[in-house]
């Protein structure tokens, strides 16, 4: 399954990120709606949906059309609860198959560790920038516990830890940024 992320910029109105959210989820591909906790604007929220979802309320959000790695399995969707990290790494454009085994060598170890639970790798698709720089962008979510969770994983003597050092040479940035999950009402999803 393909997927569209969007960064929405939403009114100022303390429902707004609600608001949207039941419009979302209410279309068919919606995936998941999260709020901004640390590191997105408050009028922001974020939206995964299935590839080809839209939603008029997002008209001149940032869409980024991402593919699957290792995760998320088919229909996968985001466990409720926790802060979830949406983390982009731009990475040498040669680099994605060895981030992405490396990725998938540290969950295990770092799952088992900590409470936390990997939701998805997604490659984002190319574009002009990328292929003029020779670089390639992921967006990684995870779930922790709480921040608190994600401070502990730090902890660099994990296996995990260590495979992520090398996971970081074939790094040029890391964006980490803290989100809430919205859940879907009852009768949705």
């Amino acid at each position: 399954m393909e997927y569209r992320y969007f960064q929405a910029e939403l009114g100022r109105e303390r429902t707004a990120v609600r608001d949207l959210a039941q419009a979302a989820y209410a279309q068919a591909g919606c995936v998941a709606v999260f709020a901004p906790l640390l590191g997105f604007a408050s009028n922001q929220a974020l939206v995964l949906g299935a590839a080809g979802f839209a939603l008029p309320a997002l008209d001149g959000a940032e869409a980024h059309d991402l593919s699957p790695t290792l995760r998320p399995a088919e229909g996968a969707r985001p466990p409720a609860g926790g802060v979830y990290v949406h983390n982009w790494f731009t990475i040498d454009g040669g680099a994605v198959d060895e981030f992405v085994d490396l990725s998938g060598q540290a969950w295990p170890d770092f799952e088992a560790r900590f409470e936390t639970t990997i939701f998805g790798l997604f490659l984002a698709a190319e574009n002009a920038i990328d292929r003029a720089q020779g670089a390639r962008r992921l967006l990684l979510m995870t779930r922790y516990r709480d921040l608190g969770e994600w401070q502990t994983s730090r902890d660099p003597t994990t296996d995990a830890m260590q495979i992520f050092l090398r996971r970081r040479d074939l790094t040029r940035v890391s964006l980490a940024r803290a989100c809430l999950l919205v859940p879907p009402p009852e009768s949705a999803g």
